[in-house]
């Protein structure tokens, strides 16, 4: 049975340098977890990176964070930002971060084109062009499951979409390899969620098109702007082999390439990130990344990130540790967990063509 099909803790394998930072290391605990461990008091495995302690509260979906002493309420904008986002609607006296952490990725606004009217065929049609290995952003309510070839969105980063009746925005940020899902829902209204061409953390920042707030892809958090300190509801996602999906949902349904946009689906625009092999990552150095690197892990190491908020516990586990064991048996604070690997899905950062690139596996997380 496939990980997506027993409804694992929601995850995502990200870059270390990003998973490791302060602001992109929440990712939502929800449904149930997975595992055999023993009790709270064994130790950690091996080259477990903890972060315990934290505040990872999470409050439900178009609800406000306890944080209005955080926020900020002065436009101090650099000059450069002034003029990057001089058209833009968004409330820049409403803030959680400062406004040095955000940069340019390059693109405008829009200049990387969400997909908003998404089109769908059945996994035969779609194997017609898509090879069994390719990575694809698995995800189901209410049994519509669908799958979202990373050949597609990592050139759009952004699909709105309604699966099983839910309004929901499927993301991934390439230069972090996030891939999450949100409910569009927020204070009974629906949203359209685009790219801004903003970065924090080396993270995507999205936008809402309707109050034009900036929010965080990977906390799903609103960050500037009217709705600042929101929340989206986050919806379980999982990145597996095209293969796993079809033979788990063989009438489920796959993101068509007749988007009505452009893009060179099947290529690669970030080919050799992950491998230090671009210009973007060359010689470790992230050039689209501000801040302090941490040291444990190199920059571009994937690793598993959960978050079990309600005890305020984070814990990283790095895929290369993973890959050696298969599986790793833990227990943080009062939850058990196991993660484990399974080979069979290609890196979607490396090689020019993906279904060529190296076998990164796909991860689940899951609890008794």
């Amino acid at each position: 049975m496939s990980i997506f099909k027993r409804y694992p803790l929601l995850l995502t394998i990200g870059l270390a340098v990003l998973v490791l930072l302060t602001a992109c290391s929440s990712i939502i605990a929800s449904g149930g977890l997975a595992s055999t461990a023993g009790n709270g008091d064994q130790e950690q495995p091996s080259g477990v990176i903890a972060q315990p302690d934290g505040d990872t509260s999470t409050p439900e979906n178009s609800e406000v964070d306890d944080n209005e002493e955080q926020m900020m309420t002065e436009d101090d904008r650099s000059d450069l930002l002034r003029s990057i986002t001089r058209n833009w609607s968004t409330n820049w006296n409403r803030r959680l971060i400062e406004y040095d952490e955000i940069r340019s990725g390059g693109p405008p606004r829009d200049g990387i084109r969400s997909i908003d009217d998404p089109k769908f065929i059945s996994p035969e049609e779609a194997s017609g062009w898509l090879v069994g290995n390719e990575p694809v952003i698995a995800l189901e309510i209410d049994g519509d499951a669908r799958a979202y070839p990373l050949q597609i969105v990592t050139w759009h980063e952004i699909v709105n979409d309604v699966i099983g009746e839910v309004p929901a925005v499927v993301t991934f940020c390439p230069l972090c390899n996030s891939a999450l899902a949100f409910d569009r829902r927020v204070d009974g209204s629906v949203f359209e969620f685009g790219v801004s061409g903003l970065l924090r953390n080396s993270d995507l920042i999205m936008y809402d098109r309707t109050t034009e707030t900036l929010w965080q892809q990977f906390t799903g958090e609103g960050i500037v702007g009217d709705l600042t300190g929101t929340r989206l509801t986050f919806l379980p996602t999982a990145i597996v082999s095209f293969d796993d999906f079809r033979k788990a949902n063989p009438d489920g349904s796959v993101l068509s390439r007749d988007t009505g946009l452009r893009g060179s689906y099947g290529t690669n625009p970030y080919a050799g990130y992950d491998t230090y092999d671009n210009i973007l990552s060359a010689g470790g150095n992230l050039i689209l990344f501000e801040g302090d690197a941490d040291g444990r892990l190199a920059p571009n190491d994937r690793v598993v990130t959960v978050t079990i908020d309600d005890l305020g516990i984070e814990v990283a586990y790095p895929l290369a540790i993973l890959s050696e064991v298969g599986v790793i048996n833990d227990s943080q604070g009062e939850r058990d967990l196991v993660v484990f690997l399974k080979a069979g899905t290609a890196s979607a950062l490396g090689a020019s063509i993906i279904a060529e690139a190296e076998d990164v596996g796909a991860i689940g997380v899951f609890d008794p």
